[in-house]
């Protein structure tokens, strides 16, 4: 990619975007909520949709010479319902957290009571975390999942919502390897009278295919966002019910958002009609696979594996019991010295700090859309376990580092 017009403006940016071009070509991108969207995805998102403001919705703007707008965001609203059975559908907001804060405004009052995940657990900021807007507003209560299994309790989560009586209760999380029962949060729901919101933020591209089970239809709100393992324009979505369409499209615009950024609009909406076709079920399927094996691997080399393993897109292992002097951030940057790109995160139980915490999270989503496959993700968990195990050990770093680098030879990107 050549950045010939932004060089001639200022040299300095220009080298960094050609950079960031070869960091991504030249290591492996397994943070598990990055992905590598398609030229495709690209143009529609440089796009001189840009320049336009389109304050309301189609058909419905406060400015004039918004016929294009509209095209291309009611093709991304058609695509999505076709893609996940919403009945309604607003692609506007500008990332998931931002979709979250649509959907509180619409149904709740400042006060009201969320009961969500706590974010040690694989929870998210945006579900109740102190430091959030969520957590400043709102009184929270937060459930964790069961301390020897790593899984979610449901009948606890039950239990919490019958004492605490809280107003949504929120599921979809950010750092949960397991399939999502949504029957039983919603019955959950049910019992204490409250709203149910799904946040399938990570996993929207793995419901798009079907290989993870969908809250559309059981929760009364689902939101994502569109650039995970979607692998669309960068952003958020908001689904729900027809009753709720008009409460949720006055929360976003004008309750939280002005004008919509039509440029992701479109990268949603051409991201989505990607997804709309047979490969991307492949695609699920293969992210899925790779996953497991990973999870596999690692748990042979030794690692232990919150919940035993996956059935999604991620791995989280805690590196207390194999490697307890080692941290999730020395982890991630011993890793990244190699070339292996993912993250520190905080494990049930955590007894670190969220900046240096005792686990790392690894995903599959960018390397499946490299091309990787089961075979490649044993040479990956691999180059992992050798790392963690001897971090200052140049010798065995270099040999990863080569390694890495083959890989990414073997399966180019934007090339």
């Amino acid at each position: 990619m050549e950045y010939e017009h932004v060089r001639a403006v200022d040299p300095d940016i220009a080298d960094a975007l050609e950079d960031e071009v070869t960091r991504q070509e030249e290591t492996l991108a397994m943070i598990a909520s990055e992905n590598h969207v398609s030229k495709a995805v690209l143009e529609a998102q440089s796009s001189v949709l840009t320049n336009k403001y389109a304050e309301g919705y189609p058909g419905k703007r406060y400015y004039g010479g918004c016929a294009n707008a509209d095209a291309v965001e009611e093709k991304a609203i058609e695509y999505a319902k076709e893609l996940w059975g919403a009945d309604h559908v607003n692609v506007q907001p500008h990332s998931g957290s931002s979709a979250n804060m649509g959907v509180y405004l619409a149904v709740l009052d400042p006060g009201d009571k969320i009961l969500s995940l706590d974010l040690t657990h694989g929870g998210h900021l945006s579900h109740g975390h102190p430091a959030n807007f969520t957590g400043q507003t709102y009184e929270v209560e937060q459930y964790e999942v069961d301390p020897e299994t790593g899984r979610i309790d449901y009948d606890e989560v039950r239990a919490h919502a019958e004492e605490f009586e809280p107003d949504i209760i929120v599921s979809g999380y950010s750092a949960y390897p397991r399939d999502v029962d949504w029957e039983a949060i919603q019955e959950a729901a049910d019992a204490v009278d409250a709203l149910h919101l799904a946040d399938i933020a990570h996993i929207t591209g793995l419901v798009a295919a079907g290989v993870h089970s969908s809250p559309v239809g059981v929760a009364d709100f689902v939101t994502g966002s569109t650039h995970k393992t979607i692998r669309a324009g960068r952003g958020g979505i908001i689904m729900c019910d027809e009753e709720y369409a008009s409460d949720i499209d006055k929360a976003v615009f004008p309750g939280t958002q002005g004008g919509p950024l039509m440029h992701n609009v479109a990268g949603k909406a051409v991201g989505f009609k990607e997804a709309l076709q047979p490969e991307f079920t492949e695609y699920a399927e293969q992210t899925v696979a790779n996953a497991k094996v990973l999870g596999e691997e690692l748990a042979d080399h030794g690692f232990e594996l919150v919940s035993g393993g996956t059935d999604n897109h991620l791995v989280l292992v805690d590196l207390r019991p194999s490697h307890p002097d080692t941290t999730g951030g020395d982890a991630e940057e011993a890793l990244e010295d190699v070339g292996i790109v993912l993250n520190g995160n905080t494990v049930p139980g955590e007894t670190r700090s969220a900046f240096n915490p005792s686990g790392i999270r690894a995903g599959t989503p960018a390397l499946t859309t490299r091309g990787f496959d089961e075979e490649d993700m044993r040479v990956v968990a691999d180059c992992i376990a050798r790392v963690i195990d001897h971090p200052e050990d140049t010798d065995v770093k270099a040999d990863v580092a080569e390694t890495v680098a083959d890989l990414c030879d073997a399966n180019p990107l934007y090339r």
